[in-house]
């Protein structure tokens, strides 16, 4: 079948702007768009067709990363100027996808164990949530440290980084939202408004290595236990 390598881009784009909102899951919204799928295979299934999948890849990553870069200003402004519709509106852009997330379960007749799964998944959530706060952020203010401060500062990033993969991966988590209980987020939003690459790199290196190694778990999980998950 042929790749529709702009639809990805585009597909991308909206991921990676929407997902900047605390509240706002970016693989809620990627299943949304009906791109969920697609992702997940191309990473976790990468060598089976590594040209096809890399160029998928590559489209919605550039695509997300324009979204994340181009959105992070008007974002950060609408949020703080009208904090209640945007947060709204998006919320009920992901309530929408329901209905898509429980066809795509194929679930025939009510069973009890199901309300058990949809609470598993709200306890998860609820626990990735009390992490401590500011539990990686460390005293950067407007440049990277030095040294071994400087090492251990773009460790403690790609561990935030790899932790938030499972927020990217997993619908109903948000990203964002787990990058605010870390302490992260504001400095992230400068970040990105700055393109500011000691802080961007070892994040993303972390996100990378966190999906990684969570896409083909959640592929596996998918496709045997659809209705579950």
């Amino acid at each position: 079948m042929r790749e529709n390598y702009l639809g990805a881009a585009i597909k991308g784009l909206l991921v990676g702007g929407t997902m900047l909102v605390p509240g706002v899951s970016g693989g809620s919204m990627a299943m949304v768009l009906g791109i969920y799928d697609r992702l997940i295979g191309a990473v976790s299934s990468f060598g089976r067709d590594k040209k096809r999948n890399f160029l998928f890849l590559a489209a919605f990553g550039a695509g997300a990363l324009c979204g994340m870069a181009a959105f992070a200003r008007p974002v950060l402004f609408l949020l703080k100027a009208y904090p209640l519709p945007v947060s709204y509106f998006f919320l009920g852009a992901v309530a929408g996808g329901i209905p898509l997330m429980i066809k795509k379960s194929r679930v025939s007749r009510f069973s009890w164990r199901l309300p058990a799964y949809v609470l598993l998944g709200g306890a998860l959530v609820w626990l990735l949530s009390r992490l401590p706060q500011h539990m990686f952020s460390l005293p950067w203010r407007g440049g990277a440290q030095s040294g071994t401060a400087g090492i251990l500062w773009g460790f403690a990033l790609a561990a935030a980084g790899a932790v938030a993969a499972v927020a990217l991966v997993l619908p109903g988590i948000s990203v964002s939202y787990l990058f605010l209980m870390m302490g992260l987020y504001d400095t992230l939003m400068e970040a990105l408004t700055r393109l500011y690459l000691p802080f961007l790199l070892p994040l993303g290196i972390g996100l990378l290595a966190g999906i990684l190694a969570t896409a083909r778990l959640l592929e596996t999980a998918l496709r045997k236990y659809s209705q579950q998950t």
